[in-house]
């Protein structure tokens, strides 16, 4: 029954568009081959346990990859063998089989999949709002427009990867904090990748758009209406890397050398603008100059339970959530 539910579970990240262009598959590990439960030798350094890590080849998951070429792995005794994914729907129930011991997601999925009764936990953050303007996430309208704020989103039919997530949640509230009525929102499901297209030709009113998108779509004369995530707040984190409740109780090791490794990624991808972006080349089709043009997220290690405590209140009240999620349960260090 666990991963009939996991299966059913709306589990893709805010960024999952860029998927479409990057394909997807087992990613080299930092010695080659080895499963979830296994271990290898790495020039002549001891034994590595493997760890078996999915996640999608997007922007947001830059640090991990930056990590394990900087050996910050390596160094906690890890071997890291990243698979690609499509998305939570693969995601979920891979962490919940054991195809994955840890794999990477938005707040609102997981906290939709704890809902729903499933036995996961954020171990460690992975992306944050800049909390500046331009953001990386964005609601885009043409540029001939009657729509100027985000309170005219009210009545209007708005795009968003999927419904009942992490989008449409934080786009109710900038409306409704903006004067406007969110229950008037027609929200409808458009991939990142084909969004910007869809305003352009006025079959929505507006798409909400990440990055690399969303510099595209304002380089062609899309308008910006509303920084969703930053509006929201400032200090909202977007997603994390999972794994099973029985993983961080039985593989105490394991997961926290993942987080001290993961925390050292996060903080180097912060300080390290330029090899962020040249990372992102290596495992997605970006070219050069549109990861030159993109807006970065913002990679801290810690979670900010204020800012995920709205989200989560905000998420029952638009009827995404049954319940508001224990913050204890679902964030490390609960």
């Amino acid at each position: 029954m666990a991963r009939k539910a996991a299966a059913a579970v709306l589990f893709v990240s805010a960024s999952m568009g860029l998927v479409s262009a990057c394909g997807s598959g087992d990613v080299s590990s930092d010695t080659g081959g080895g499963g979830a439960a296994s271990s290898s030798a790495a020039g002549g350094g001891g034994d590595l346990t493997t760890v078996k890590v999915g996640v999608i080849p997007i922007v947001d998951t830059a640090p991990i990859w930056l990590g394990k070429s900087k050996g910050f792995f390596k160094e906690e005794g890890l071997n890291l063998e990243i698979t690609t994914t499509t998305g939570g729907a693969a995601a979920v129930p891979g962490v919940v089989s054991g195809d994955f011991d840890i794999a990477f997601g938005n707040v609102v999925s997981l906290m939709v999949a704890t809902d729903k009764g499933l036995p996961l936990k954020f171990i460690s953050n992975g992306t944050t709002t800049t909390g500046e303007k331009p953001d990386f996430s964005g609601v885009v309208v043409p540029k001939d427009s009657p729509i100027k704020t985000a309170a005219d989103l009210a009545g209007k039919t708005v795009s968003v990867n999927n419904l009942n997530n992490i989008g449409d949640t934080t786009i109710r509230k900038v409306v409704e904090e903006a004067g406007g009525d969110p229950k008037g929102i027609k929200f409808v499901e458009v991939a990142f990748p084909d969004a910007p297209a869809a305003v352009e030709r006025k079959q929505v009113d507006a798409a909400w758009i990440l990055e690399p998108f969303l510099s595209a779509a304002v380089g062609k004369g899309a308008r910006v209406v509303s920084y969703n995530y930053t509006e929201f707040d400032p200090s909202l984190d977007i997603a994390g890397y999972f794994t099973k409740k029985d993983t961080v109780e039985g593989k105490k090791d394991m997961v926290e050398g993942f987080q001290r490794a993961m925390k050292k990624s996060l903080e180097y991808a912060q300080s390290n603008p330029d090899e962020v972006r040249d990372i992102v080349g290596t495992y997605t089709k970006i070219d050069a100059a549109g990861r030159a043009k993109m807006v970065l997220p913002k990679f801290v290690p810690e979670f900010n339970r204020e800012a995920a405590t709205k989200l989560g209140e905000a998420a029952v009240s638009y009827g995404t959530l049954k319940k508001a999620p224990n913050l204890d349960e679902l964030l490390p260090n609960g």
